[in-house]
């Protein structure tokens, strides 16, 4: 006679959040920024372990975007994918270049929430540990993104719209229908949120081992 187990109730969106709400613990902000850090950086070798195979390229980038959750107040939730070109920039996201070569990763840059992006830019001088996401948030604002990202970090891949007009005609061979660029949107950027980690271009990516490989820098 087989016996039947009652089923571990889970506890819904509603009980989550009052519990989130109840959470009167303090927290220092290195240690939250340090415990992100080796979050991402786990959740960032899982991609690209799903796409090494994927993406027929010796390169490719990986992009984090940052959003709130629908139903629980306070939650945010990361989304991880990765692109075989330069993605287009956006609030609330970090992008990172891997290079199957040498087996790691190049962060390339973090934008914060939208309104972050606009008071930096608007402000002629900020404390230096803004200095180099106001550089991108200028460069976005002032339309010159690729030109300053490919000056600094001494790359020159091709954007998202300039790749797949090099790649047209193997596109359309393929059978693939020349995109909208309007409507390539993996996310909902519009309802996205951001949240500050105090001095994040100080918080050191870890290296972590797996069979002798990932390094980050």
């Amino acid at each position: 006679m087989s016996v039947i187990t009652k089923p571990e109730e889970r506890k819904t969106a509603g009980e989550l959040a009052n519990e989130a709400i109840k959470d009167t613990s303090t927290y220092h902000s290195m240690d939250v920024a340090n415990a992100l850090c080796n979050d991402i950086l786990r959740e960032i070798w899982k991609c690209i372990d799903a796409h090494y195979n994927v993406i027929d390229e010796p390169e490719f980038f990986i992009v984090v975007v940052l959003a709130n959750d629908c139903l629980i107040k306070n939650l945010k939730r990361r989304k991880f994918y990765a692109w075989p070109y330069l993605p287009k920039p956006r609030p609330n996201q970090s992008v990172f270049l891997y290079r199957k070569k040498d087996d790691d990763i190049q962060r390339l840059w973090v934008l914060p929430e939208a309104a972050t992006m606009a008071n930096l830019s608007e402000m002629h001088q900020v404390p230096e540990k803004w200095a180099t996401m106001k550089l991108w948030s200028d460069a976005f604002f002032k339309g010159t993104f690729w030109h300053t990202i490919r000056n600094q970090h001494g790359i020159n891949h091709l954007s998202e719209h300039e790749y797949l007009k090099l790649h047209r005609e193997e596109l359309i061979q393929a059978g693939c229908k020349e995109p909208t660029f309007d409507i390539i949107d993996p996310f909902d950027f519009g309802k996205a949120f951001g949240m500050e980690v105090v001095n994040p271009f100080k918080a050191e990516i870890p290296k972590l081992s797996a069979q002798g490989r990932r390094k980050a820098k």
